[in-house]
């Protein structure tokens, strides 16, 4: 199992100041309606013009469908091999604690759930320029798929630090992420939805 994050707190309260520079880190912190609202007016931009193409709206929508579950398997991925990679140099070390490991030293710090919005925006942008080189007209509706797939992320990821569990079925999110969290960081890579995990073998077992 490798150590993620730098501190050994039962508590993980607090927040950790990132940078010396008052400016840098001032916008290195963000709430989390901001990029959510923002992919979801970008995707609503993108489908709207999605519209205008030649497209059937049904072929379309089963488009939009799969850009969401190709989101849900991008964070998977990211969250497994870059958010935890094995920090064996100085520079992935570095690379590591900033993008990820900070966050399971403070997962109750709340302006950190999310990338600051010049950084989600510009995410957004290569997005759509890479589906747009690889599926032409088809980008405009896969690219709601996928925002609203990270809107969908972020929402549930915020929720998951900020709320107690729900007495429903989607207490498997809360559960799961506080595996990951404060028992073994190698299970339980999957967000907003347990569905990788389950395929992919990285479900927590039950006690």
């Amino acid at each position: 199992m490798k150590k993620i994050g730098r501190l050994d707190r039962p508590d993980n309260f607090g927040s950790a100041q990132m940078f010396q520079n008052p400016i840098l880190e001032k916008i290195s912190r963000t709430h989390i309606s901001i990029p959510i609202t923002m992919f979801l007016v970008l995707s609503a931009i993108s489908f709207y013009y999605a519209l205008g193409t030649s497209i059937n709206l049904g072929m379309g929508l089963l488009v939009l469908f799969i850009g969401y579950i190709a989101f849900t398997l991008v964070e998977y991925l990211m969250h497994k091999y870059f958010f935890h990679m094995e920090p064996n140099t100085p520079i992935k070390d570095k690379l590591q604690y900033t993008v990820h490991g900070v966050h399971h030293d403070y997962p109750k710090d709340k302006d950190r759930l999310a990338m600051p919005p010049f950084v989600s925006a510009a995410y957004a942008a290569i997005f759509y320029l890479v589906f747009k080189l690889i599926m032409g007209d088809f980008a405009l509706y896969f690219l709601p798929g996928f925002l609203i797939g990270y809107a969908s992320y972020l929402g549930v990821h915020y929720i998951v630090h900020a709320f107690n569990p729900p007495k429903n079925f989607l207490k498997i999110l809360w559960v799961n992420h506080a595996i990951h969290h404060y028992k073994d960081p190698d299970k339980a890579f999957g967000v907003s939805t347990p569905l990788w995990d389950m395929i992919l073998g990285t479900m927590p077992k039950k006690d």
